[in-house]
């Protein structure tokens, strides 16, 4: 369990929140066992190559794994893949404008360089957003204090440090070798670990991280949510499912909200994260504003 470690005038709507012993990752592992236990398949390193739809519904998808290639019929989709891609895997394709449209849908890019440092308790703080010039990482996180079991060996602490690029620019065309080495001599200039002390790296790319939502994003999304919306049992969640800047347990939702309304249910899956009571801050001080009734 994480809390604010005391903290008097928490701003956080969310104060103390359950974080699993070994990551997120633990949450994906745990539902890919119960699906086999249940009797469900589960491909991994499969790439969807078409979505199939005929007269308004989706009727299955081109899958590819291996260089094999096969037709999956399919009941209902929910997709979580970037929607400009999933735009232009329809089958039959999408008019000209909604292509366009989806392709002028841009992303930022994610690298995180792990470093074990032979010292623990570098700092308290879970993540620190960093603003320090002469520095190319964005943000730091702190394994060790989302749990102690992420870190392989006692007295050690390991570090994520972050930089935000686009794919194909500079970091992101870097060795790993060279960006460990940064990562290593950026901590040590903003005084936090010396470089000799890190013991171990690796680099973890991530592209597609985050939605950018530039001048022409909203005209061109919502051209394209009225085409998938015209395709009724494709439902699509999540950060870049649907070109939005949600945190985990938001998009968690919408994947939740999809399935229930596969089950029956009409919930607006869009409004998660607008409604005012999604936001994470709020300036209660200066609103006084009351309590925030749930409307679902």
């Amino acid at each position: 369990v994480f809390g604010t470690r005391g903290a008097k005038n928490v701003k956080s709507l969310i104060e103390q929140f359950n974080y699993p012993r070994l990551g997120p990752g633990m949450l994906w592992e745990r539902t890919q066992q119960i699906l086999l236990e249940r009797g469900s398949e589960v491909r991994l390193n499969a790439e969807v190559v078409k979505v199939l739809h005929r007269s308004g519904r989706v009727v299955g998808a081109v899958v590819r794994s291996d260089e094999h290639e096969e037709t999956i019929e399919a009941d209902a989709v929910i997709s979580t893949m970037p929607i400009s891609e999933l735009i232009a895997k329809l089958d039959p394709p999408a008019a000209e404008d909604i292509r366009s449209g989806a392709s002028q849908l841009t992303y930022r890019d994610f690298i995180t360089v792990g470093l074990i440092i032979n010292q623990p308790d570098l700092f308290p703080d879970n993540w620190i957003y960093i603003h320090t010039p002469g520095v190319k990482v964005g943000r730091i996180q702190n394994f060790n204090n989302w749990s102690a079991a992420m870190v392989p060996e006692p007295g050690r602490t390991c570090l994520g440090m972050e930089y935000f690029c686009f794919e194909g620019d500079g970091l992101w065309e870097s060795s790993d070798a060279d960006l460990i080495k940064q990562a290593s001599r950026e901590l040590e200039q903003l005084g936090m670990a010396r470089a000799s002390d890190v013991k171990d790296g690796a680099v973890i790319r991530m592209p597609k991280a985050y939605p950018i939502y530039d001048s022409k994003y909203r005209d061109c999304l919502d051209a394209v949510r009225v085409h998938l919306d015209s395709i009724a049992n494709l439902h699509t969640v999540g950060r870049n499912g649907m070109h939005k800047y949600n945190n985990q347990d938001h998009s968690m939702l919408t994947a939740m909200m999809a399935v229930w309304n596969m089950l029956g249910a009409s919930h607006d899956i869009w409004s998660v994260n607008t409604d005012f009571e999604y936001h994470e801050e709020q300036k209660i001080e200066e609103q006084h504003l009351g309590a925030v009734p749930a409307s679902r």
